[in-house]
């Protein structure tokens, strides 16, 4: 019996569709390359050409340089030799999308990194039923259930104002998850600067551009500590405990994580104040996403595999896992 859609392939450097010669989110350079969202470990720099939205395609610039990119919105068709893809919101980042690819009656959605749960900063996921969903496994064990959102947000102002003679200072990945929490915050009536690390500031400059709103940033450096006082300051989550950190007025160190579920990875930060906030799906979204969805088989990438993969197998769906190279757990 052949193996369904056979016009496409899983190779460790990414997922390849010979009969287009296009590859989706490879990991080394490609002629051709769809890519889902602009995370460094789905999004690299010198391929030929590349397929993408407008965001991501603005992100990749921003980070690599010039791209020759063709931008596609979310619901438009393209025709790639005799395979057709259209890109649909993922809900993970700005410009976030799951690709949809369709050949010979048969339909594969690759979904790229994904969320369920609303997000200020992009459009919401779209599930599309399909005959196999690729999708990702980052927090597919039972013990990932992240918390509202909201009460987290509220955790981070709580302590804000009981401390008023000192600075929060978040961790957050710079593209995304930094511009998610300003967001969320000023959602619920933080309306006061927030100071941010310079290397954030050209991705919220970019979102901005694209029309999400954060309001008033200010940059942290060469400002003076007293200045920062009963403020809010973002940085990436390398910086918690470098130098740069040092200046800051007796920071409570925060970080936004879905990982900061396991209090280990808090501990071996020195994080005081974990907020479990996660661009990714847990474990119920994950489930609950592929029984919405009811693919006849689904192929799980870079994550915890097994447990997804497992799950499947219980309920009569066929399920791999694909060795993809280069997929991290980003500080997400």
């Amino acid at each position: 019996m052949p193996r369904r859609a056979a016009w496409i392939e899983p190779h460790p450097e990414g997922i390849y569709l010979p009969g287009a010669d296009a590859w989706i989110d490879p990991s080394v350079p490609k002629p051709r390359a769809l890519v889902t969202h602009g995370h460094a470990d789905h999004a690299r720099g010198g391929h030929g050409a590349v397929l993408a939205t407008a965001e991501t395609l603005a992100i990749m610039a921003t980070r690599y340089g010039p791209q020759n990119g063709q931008a596609l919105g979310y619901g438009e068709t393209i025709a790639l030799d005799g395979i057709t893809a259209r890109f649909m919101p993922a809900g993970h980042v700005l410009g976030s999308a799951q690709i949809v690819l369709e050949h010979e009656g048969e339909r594969v959605v690759v979904s790229g990194d994904y969320k369920r749960r609303p997000d200020p900063t992009c459009a919401p996921f779209e599930p599309v039923p399909c005959d196999i969903f690729v999708t990702e496994a980052t927090f597919a064990l039972p013990v990932f259930r992240h918390p509202d959102t909201g009460s987290e947000m509220d955790r981070l102002l709580a302590a804000l104002h009981a401390n008023p003679d000192r600075c929060v200072l978040v961790g957050a990945y710079a593209l995304g998850k930094a511009q998610r929490v300003i967001a969320e915050l000023r959602a619920r009536g933080h309306g006061t600067p927030i100071f941010i690390h310079g290397a954030l500031q050209r991705l919220c400059d970019l979102y901005e551009e694209f029309g999400v709103e954060l309001g008033p940033l200010l940059p942290a450096t060469g400002v003076k500590a007293a200045e920062m006082r009963g403020h809010i300051v973002m940085a990436p989550p390398s910086a918690l405990n470098d130098r740069w950190s040092r200046r800051l007025p007796d920071p409570i160190t925060a970080m936004a994580s879905g990982w900061m579920r396991i209090r280990q990875r808090a501990r071996q930060r020195n994080v005081e104040l974990p907020l479990v906030v996660s661009d990714h799906a847990d474990w119920d979204e994950l489930t609950k996403t592929l029984t919405e969805i009811a693919p006849a088989e689904v192929w799980v990438t870079h994550g915890r595999e097994d447990a997804l993969v497992h799950w499947c197998m219980t309920r009569q769906i066929r399920a791999r896992a694909l060795e993809l190279a280069g997929r991290e757990d980003e500080d997400d």
